[in-house]
């Protein structure tokens, strides 16, 4: 997995806020900075990779201007771009493995870091991690149930993932709500805690809607004022 992808010592990267990318999801970018632009025309003329952090919000707060970056990120390849007439470009980024950011090496004409690849562990025997994900199987469909109009067929694509790592990285990228907790998610490299720490998060979300849907006794959304 992670570990048999050859990563460069260095890759561009975008810096955005409130987005954790993960191995194995697909994310679907707009590019329109003319920075980005650039980096875009460069990349598809390479390997076609670069990585994705998420910003830093808290440190980001004391210096915006930085675009501080967390320590952990994703590198994606390009699996498909489309030009658009106006300069812009539509792309899908598949993603290939976690990296910490070793050093920023340059600023112009974007962002450039040095990576380093990160692999990882089980944490717990196959037979025990296979069970908790066989357990986030069952929140999973619950919670789509409760929580209607979320990626279509993603149910269906989790029951047919069997490996807990990868599971839980698209588990994780598509149906957290919270970006801090996602860049938690990235960050752990044990696999055995990063499927409890999902389990958690899947549990008090399920929670909140049946707490919803008590107060809301009943009524659809646009009259939960009566209630």
């Amino acid at each position: 997995m992670e570990v048999e992808i050859q990563v460069p010592d260095e890759v561009p990267v975008m810096t955005l806020p409130e987005l954790a990318f993960f191995p194995q999801a697909l994310l679907p970018l707009r590019i329109f900075e003319p920075r980005y632009r650039q980096m875009l025309q460069d990349v598809l003329e390479g390997n076609r990779l670069f990585a994705v952090a998420c910003l830093d919000s808290d440190a980001a707060a004391v210096d915006p201007e930085r675009e501080p970056p967390h320590r952990v990120a994703c590198i994606g390849l390009i699996r498909a771009c489309q030009g658009n007439d106006d300069g812009t470009s539509n792309l899908l980024l598949q993603g290939l493995c976690r990296v910490s950011i070793e050093a920023i090496v340059g600023e112009e004409p974007y962002r450039r870091i040095r990576v380093k690849a990160l692999s990882s562990e089980p944490g717990a025997e196959p037979g025990e991690n296979a069970r908790l994900r066989t357990e986030l199987t069952r929140l999973i469909k619950l919670k789509l149930k409760l929580s209607p109009g979320g990626i279509e067929g993603m149910g269906e694509l989790l029951r047919s993932v069997e490996d807990p790592e990868i599971f839980s990285d698209i588990a994780a990228f598509n149906l957290c709500q919270s970006a801090p907790v996602k860049q938690r998610l990235l960050e752990t490299l044990d696999v055995n805690r990063r499927l409890v720490l999902l389990l958690q998060v899947l549990r008090t979300e399920i929670d909140a809607a049946l707490l919803n849907l008590k107060l809301q006794g009943g009524l659809p959304d646009d009259h939960i004022s009566q209630n």
